[in-house]
């Protein structure tokens, strides 16, 4: 084994004794053909009123019936994707002891994670590494700072974008934008770095379980490996890469907060069979003592603050394993 790679197999040695693989769900039989979904050019928002109305619309619609979109002449450069990407695999190269130390890259407890320690069975099994970063966080990684520098210009590049999308989708169901920036800020966002290293049984475990984003809005960019699946009309569909866009998804917050006006849609990452993946993910979401509360009425979710939402998700992670969501405060 790499002296990178996760000990996957040993980790899950305990859960796989005595299984069948073939006994575990094949996830890629149920695969459709890869889909494209919404792709929406931004530069037309600096257009003629029309050309900005009808982007707005489709910014929108994209957003109620699919839940994901992606988005091209995102404000976000070439140059600084590329970097990103750069320093991230640089990371995820370092050997695994050095990277499951407590204090790696001088940050939190927890940051690096890999696989899925809550797995209470087989097909809970998840074969990918991550690193989280709460943006307050960043600043402490001054010894590696060419990993600070490109996540910083990432992050600088980003949140301008999630915010011009979050003024739109609030603007059209009568939400203030001053709530979001009374509850959002750079301490209150997070990143993902994601790996998806090669797996030796890709049909029997997922990079990334199914779930639906903790967040108001999610920005992703991913390489043009594939992987990335999302549920729609009961079906999985693959989402097809585009080196030009990043892709746009609402979380279990904002589809709260418009009661439901806006979809927060289940997805996963298969893993990968001959070649690791990435991505980086930024999320937009608010303070532990957020409230997400619907003027809607009838509302369909109970009011609760964000701190609540986080608590009852790890209560379900502990207990069986799986994040269950946002189900858990219908009304």
């Amino acid at each position: 084994m790499d002296l990178h790679e996760p000990p996957f197999l040993e980790g899950y040695k305990t859960l796989l004794q005595g299984t069948n693989l073939n006994d575990i769900s094949n996830y890629k039989s149920s695969m459709v053909d890869k889909c494209e979904i919404p792709l929406i050019d931004l530069s037309r928002l600096n257009f003629g009123h029309l050309e900005r109305k009808e982007c707005m619309k489709e910014i929108i619609e994209a957003s109620r019936k699919w839940g994901f979109f992606q988005v091209v002449n995102h404000g976000v450069s070439e140059e600084v994707l590329k970097s990103m990407k750069f320093e991230q695999m640089k990371v995820f190269r370092m050997p695994f002891g050095i990277k499951s130390q407590e204090n790696f890259l001088n940050l939190p407890s927890r940051s690096y994670r890999w696989g899925n320690p809550s797995a209470t069975n087989p097909k809970q099994l998840m074969w990918s590494e991550a690193l989280h970063m709460f943006l307050p966080d960043i600043a402490k990684m001054d010894q590696h700072k060419s990993l600070r520098s490109s996540v910083e210009d990432f992050v600088k590049a980003v949140t301008p974008l999630a915010e011009s999308l979050v003024q739109i989708l609030a603007e059209e169901v009568n939400i203030k934008f001053s709530y979001f920036q009374h509850n959002c800020s750079a301490n209150t966002c997070y990143l993902r770095l994601n790996r998806y290293p090669t797996c030796p049984f890709p049909s029997k475990v997922v990079g990334l379980l199914p779930h639906e984003d903790s967040s108001f809005l999610t920005i992703l960019h991913q390489d043009n490996i594939g992987g990335l699946q999302l549920m729609k009309d009961g079906n999985w569909i693959s989402v097809k890469p585009n080196s030009q866009a990043l892709i746009v998804n609402i979380g279990d917050l904002f589809r709260a907060l418009s009661n439901g006006v806006y979809t927060s849609v289940k997805h996963r990452v298969v893993a990968a069979e001959k070649v690791e993946r990435f991505s980086v993910a930024f999320f937009y979401g608010p303070s532990i003592d957020a409230v997400i509360e619907s003027n809607a009425t009838p509302p369909l979710y109970r009011k609760f603050t964000f701190g609540e939402y986080q608590e009852q998700t790890l209560k379900d992670l502990k207990e069986g394993g799986d994040k269950v969501g946002l189900s858990r405060f219908l009304l």
